[in-house]
């Protein structure tokens, strides 16, 4: 049951990440993309909050409502924060993505915590008052969203309309230098798409270097779930009961693990951009196999306690070793894994391509969290070794497959998937006789 209530979420989001997100986002814009999964993520939490009593089946479906929301509201959000920033921090920008999920997690493990203290008093809203936050921060996005501006390159894919997308364009660059060449930049290679490959969805599957690049984002997103990061999120509680025993110790572990994941997090703001996307997913990928080598072997070779859990000083080491994990995890595995598939397709099917890989995360967790309870009452801590050895294969992985792609402006991505540059291409066809400044940066930035 506690599977199938952590899954109702995740099969939710998958639906939405593949069917509903991307052609919200493409056919009304980003910003309403957002908007809309952001309502039914509040509509949602209400359904959870107020479920008739021993109703499991209304507060599973407001579970799988919220995945819906989120599905469409984590589609649309990476992909116009990608489409926004200069491509010189975009990845600078983005890890800020991670960072306020981290921020997230911060404080819905610090309500859990502070509701446990007071359980008694609570009542049934111990825990609805932690269900109820889920709808603080989507309505406060739904309150900003209007005062931001739309994404120039969906007026200019939409509809078009190339003084929209300088308008937008105005309210976030310095100089109309700036504007002009972007938008150029822009139109050369939405013209190419449009004319060359497909406007519609098959160019997912008719373009050679578009399926490499799904492939590839496919790949880095169930290894983001398979890193071990997406299991201890939702199993914590049960690892640390195999250490301590009471509930208040392990609710204020989950809260500090949460505090210092947005500490970490920082690090892929300084990275992300100055050592480049693999660096990250190597060095994250190769920690994190050491921490989850190290857990294991301290919780077996250490002897229990008559009570069945270990001494304060083992249950301290393999706490640290944990939160260990997450230093090497949040910058790399958790910010770059986002920056990297937000970043790499082309505008025809960006919003669709962007929904259903980074949804992959979703079938991963899916699968996944249905085994894991059984697997970890049966294995103990050694479940973890299976994450150390996932860890190695995709720091391997990374390291012959997946292309650098930081400071390469988004219309010149293609180049380093073995696709043309639509940007040049789209020159041609509109009878400009040179590239944008755009395409020669972006040259250069493929080169590097």
């Amino acid at each position: 049951m506690i599977g199938l209530i952590n899954t109702s979420y995740t099969i939710g989001a998958i639906v939405a990440g593949f069917f509903i997100a991307g052609p919200t986002a493409d056919f009304l814009g980003r910003r309403w993309g957002m908007w809309i999964g952001c309502l039914i993520t509040v509509i949602a939490t209400f359904i959870q909050t107020f479920a008739p009593r021993h109703q499991i089946g209304a507060f599973i479906a407001g579970r799988v409502l919220i995945g819906i929301g989120q599905g469409m509201a984590l589609t649309a959000g990476p992909v116009y924060i990608g489409e926004m920033a200069p491509s010189h921090i975009r990845g600078y920008i983005m890890a800020f993505w991670q960072l306020f999920y981290s921020v997230g997690s911060f404080i819905a493990y610090w309500i859990n915590y502070a509701c446990s203290l007071h359980r008694e008093a609570l009542g049934d809203w111990d825990w609805k008052m932690v269900v109820i936050f889920q709808m603080m921060v989507p309505i406060i996005i739904m309150v900003l969203l209007p005062f931001q501006p739309e994404s120039p390159r969906w007026h200019i894919q939409k509809n078009g309309n190339i003084e929209a997308a300088k308008a937008s364009l105005r309210q976030i660059r310095d100089t109309e230098a700036e504007v002009e060449e972007e938008v150029l930049g822009i139109r050369e290679a939405i013209e190419y798409e449009k004319e060359a490959i497909s406007h519609s969805y098959s160019a997912l599957f008719k373009d050679p270097s578009v399926r490499k690049r799904m492939y590839l984002a496919f790949v880095l997103n169930v290894g983001q779930q398979l890193s071990g990061q997406g299991t201890l999120n939702s199993y914590s509680t049960a690892i640390y009961k195999k250490i301590w025993t009471s509930t208040q110790t392990i609710n204020l572990i989950n809260a500090l693990n949460a505090t210092f994941g947005i500490l970490f997090t920082l690090n892929a703001v300084w990275t992300a951009d100055r050592f480049g996307r693999r660096w990250l997913f190597i060095v994250g990928a190769l920690g994190m196999a050491i921490c989850m080598l190290i857990v294991p072997v301290v919780g077996m070779t250490t002897p229990d306690l008559p009570n069945g859990a270990k001494s304060q000083p083992v249950g301290i080491a393999i706490v640290f070793l944990l939160f260990l994990f997450i230093f090497f995890y949040k910058p790399s595995w958790g910010a770059a894994t986002w920056i990297w598939t937000s970043e790499v397709f082309s505008m025809n099917v960006r919003a669709q391509a962007v929904g259903m890989c980074s949804q992959m995360q979703n079938v991963a967790n899916t699968v996944f969290q249905q085994f894991f309870p059984t697997f970890l009452a049966n294995e103990g801590l050694k479940c973890l070794f299976f994450f150390m050895a996932m860890n190695v294969v995709l720091a391997v992985f990374v390291y012959f497959f997946v292309p650098e792609t930081k400071q390469v402006p988004l219309e010149e991505i293609d180049v380093l998937f073995g696709g043309a540059n639509h940007v040049d291409k789209g020159a041609q066809m509109m009878g400009q006789t040179l590239p944008s400044g755009a395409a020669n940066l972006g040259e250069k930035g493929a080169k590097e």
